[in-house]
């Protein structure tokens, strides 16, 4: 071979070289962009678990939450008030927490099936009655529970004045009740009759509105 043949035959291999290393190099980009699809492909899909677990989880919460609300719910007619729910539970021998749920929906049912009442779980008025349970013994219990929440200078001013007694009346007859109100002033707080003939509650909230208006001034042998 002559020396321009060889000088062709190096002009000749280096393209063919250039190209297989452009080939090897494109392949080799090839491989990482394919790799670097899959790597997102699978990020996606564990975001995608991530948030269907998360969802899955949520829903769980908010059924739990449903089904707790569900069981608070009260099956009583005209809306019985937490002390009547009370007597009802201690009555029918169960956990007397204010809640009717399915114990007591159970112990209700038992009750009226013992009874001869319509078997449906509620405490409506029959049940309440078949209980021995009557609204106007729970409304003197409220009342005595709203007494018993009296400011602590009022309780002190009603057992100086008349030692708690809410029929106390003055030996002249001229205070009355366990505040020992005058007429005149039992009326301007609102009040009417005797006050020694209301309601301990009711003398509670008039000494208690006296008291916001006067301080302890109207009891000064007292205060």
């Amino acid at each position: 071979m002559t020396g321009s043949d060889d000088v062709a035959a190096i002009f000749d291999v280096a393209p063919q070289q250039r190209d297989a290393a452009r080939t090897i190099a494109y392949r080799r980009s090839l491989r990482a962009a394919r790799g670097r699809r899959a790597a997102a492909r699978l990020r996606r899909r564990r975001l995608l678990r991530s948030r269907a677990s998360m969802l899955v989880a949520a829903a769980g919460v908010l059924l739990a939450s449903a089904g707790a609300l569900a069981e608070q719910r009260i099956p009583v007619r005209g809306g019985l008030s937490t002390p009547t729910i009370v007597a009802a539970q201690k009555a029918l021998n169960v956990t007397a927490d204010g809640v009717v749920g399915p114990r007591t929906r159970a112990a209700t049912k038992r009750f009226q099936r013992r009874n001869g009442l319509s078997v449906d779980g509620v405490i409506g008025p029959r049940t309440l009655k078949a209980l021995g349970i009557a609204e106007s013994a729970l409304r003197g219990a409220r009342l005595r529970a709203a007494s018993a929440a009296v400011d602590p200078v009022l309780e002190r001013i009603a057992a100086c004045e008349s030692g708690g007694d809410r029929t106390a009346v003055s030996a002249d007859g001229r205070y009355r009740g366990k505040y020992q109100f005058s007429i005149q002033t039992w009326r301007r707080m609102g009040g009417r009759g005797d006050p020694a003939q209301a309601s301990e509650a009711k003398q509670d909230r008039m000494a208690a509105k006296l008291l916001r208006r006067a301080g302890t001034s109207p009891w000064p042998n007292c205060a």
